[in-house]
């Protein structure tokens, strides 16, 4: 599958992958406030963003798309960036090409299963959402606040919804999504151990990454490194954007390659 990725800076790839219901808009901020002499794109994973959509959804198929954006742009020794659902294929990616990655950033994610019911409240409130019947996003808010409290999450997920014409459609492919869910939740990593640099980044507010689970980490990262930005929740992007960025910015010139 060909990705749609918006693309800054020369130099070293760098490849930023975002979380469930996110898209490449997300981490324009971020990529801008990194070297120029970095290449960084911004990918929309499958069924996400500008990226087309297919029935087929989960961590290999993913994985399987961002190899054929890297063979397809002539890259290598590429730098991954991954939030949630993004760290994931990140590291399913590290496992499965290990040559094509020099190292990998994974943003308030684990490699094990998941079991929280969060993502199917969302994905229930964006199903039940009618959108033939919205005339405009100040009333899709209203609506989406019938099922959600916070106005910062709906924010982010309205950011979903398209105008064509007078009417809208979701960019985000629900079904697909819907259909693969727990699938994506349950799905961990295999034993392959990634040799090389390795920074986890979690947020002091989430419990997406326990103390308990740095343990297991380094069992396939064995070079892994970990950051807690006490202030931030999962989405760390969104609570914390300067300290995420110096915290990359201090892996990267670290281990940058020559």
């Amino acid at each position: 599958m060909k990705l749609f990725a918006r693309r800054m800076g020369q130099g070293p790839a760098i490849i930023f992958m975002h979380g469930l219901f996110g898209s490449s808009d997300n981490w324009t901020r971020i990529g801008r406030a990194l070297p120029k002499d970095y290449s960084v794109f911004l990918l929309d994973l499958r069924n996400h963003g500008r990226s087309p959509h297919s029935p087929e959804f989960d961590y290999a198929v993913m994985a399987s798309d961002v190899s054929e954006f890297i063979l397809d742009h002539g890259l290598f020794d590429v730098t991954l960036v991954g939030h949630s659902m993004g760290g994931k294929v990140a590291m399913r990616m590290a496992q499965i090409f290990p040559l094509k990655i020099a190292r990998l950033v994974v943003i308030d994610i684990a490699p094990k299963p998941y079991h929280s019911p969060f993502f199917k409240k969302v994905l229930d409130a964006l199903v039940s959402l009618d959108v033939d019947a919205i005339r405009d996003r100040s009333e899709a808010d209203r609506r989406l606040a019938k099922h959600l409290d916070d106005p910062a999450l709906r924010g982010f997920l309205l950011k979903n919804l398209k105008r064509e014409g007078d009417r809208f459609r979701w960019k985000v492919n629900l079904s697909a999504i819907q259909a693969h869910l727990d699938r994506l939740a349950e799905q961990t990593m295999d034993a392959a151990v990634f040799e090389k640099p390795a920074l986890f980044i979690r947020g002091g507010k989430s419990d997406y990454v326990l103390d308990e689970d740095l343990r297991h980490i380094r069992k396939i990262f064995p070079h892994a490194e970990f950051i807690t930005i006490p202030n931030a929740g999962h989405w760390i992007h969104a609570d914390a954007p300067e300290q995420l960025i110096a915290g990359i910015r201090e892996f990267l010139d670290r281990t940058r390659l020559h």
